[in-house]
């Protein structure tokens, strides 16, 4: 019998594109070398231009789904996107802390890439105080990094300064991408206790892209459930999902999809 791959377990909403959300996140953890497991946290209703509409799993199933799987399986890494609730994130926030072996990646998605709003201000909250201080790993990009991290009567601090508030909340390390930021290449940047642990930079694509959060971190769970270091996992993360991304295909009228299996494409053109 062969040995299985790493598991990985996202919660995540439904996409029915297959562009985002749990769809991608099954796409690239699979691309990477894992056995994705899932559970469904909402189902949406939407395109490739944007989300319509949102109906979030109730959390005892939630809940039920995450214990039966995790009773039979060995997780190495947690992945976690849109969560649809402020209950669904204190039922997520329970499981993670019943099994705080295994890394988690927060992928704090709070609106669609055309800005369609997913997380409510009690869910922000609930995310702050209930699972920031359980992850390893926090990916948001500059605008969600802004608001997870805003303080009442606030003026909007710069994104070394929402690094330094989202770690005081307890996660080891946060990376903040750059694409949504006024710079020629995209800067994404990995801060940890010690302040910035890496920087890098990356070719501005052109075109718009559906789910490119959702691969970053779910890439970066990949890498961690593989056995790499966090600097090193958001490396080799940055590394595939730039690839994907650039790879990239039209499949309706609005964004482009990730193309997660660039690769085996690659193999097979080389033959």
């Amino acid at each position: 019998m062969a040995s299985p791959p790493p598991f990985v377990l996202t919660f995540a909403a439904s996409d029915p594109t297959g562009g985002a959300g749990l769809q991608a996140d099954l796409l690239t953890l699979a691309g990477m070398g894992c056995h994705p497991l899932s559970v469904v946290t909402a189902l949406t209703v939407q395109d490739t231009h944007g989300v319509e509409d949102l109906l979030p799993v109730q959390a005892e199933w939630v809940s039920e789904q995450a214990r039966h799987v995790l009773q039979d399986i060995s997780v190495a890494a947690f992945k976690l996107g849109v969560l649809g609730s402020a209950p669904n994130v204190a039922a997520v926030a329970e499981i993670l802390s019943e099994h705080p072996q295994a890394p988690v990646i927060l992928d704090p998605v709070l609106a669609s890439g055309r800005g369609d709003p997913l997380a409510s201000a009690q869910i922000v909250a609930a995310l702050r105080e209930l699972i920031v201080p359980q992850a390893t790993v926090v990916t948001p990009n500059s605008l969600e990094a802004r608001r997870l991290a805003a303080m009442e009567n606030d003026d909007e601090p710069d994104l070394d300064e929402c690094a330094r508030r989202l770690l005081a909340l307890g996660c080891e390390y946060v990376l903040v991408t750059g694409a949504h930021e006024a710079t020629d290449e995209v800067i994404n940047t990995l801060y940890g206790a010690r302040g910035v642990v890496r920087e890098d930079r990356w070719e501005r694509l052109p075109g718009a892209y559906h789910g490119s959060g959702c691969t970053l971190s779910s890439a970066i769970a990949a890498a961690l459930a593989n056995g790499r270091a966090v600097p090193e996992a958001v490396r080799d993360a940055q590394e595939y999902t730039w690839q994907a991304l650039a790879a990239g295909f039209r499949a309706g009228a609005g964004q482009l999809l990730p193309d997660r299996f660039f690769w085996a494409r690659e193999l097979e053109s080389e033959r």
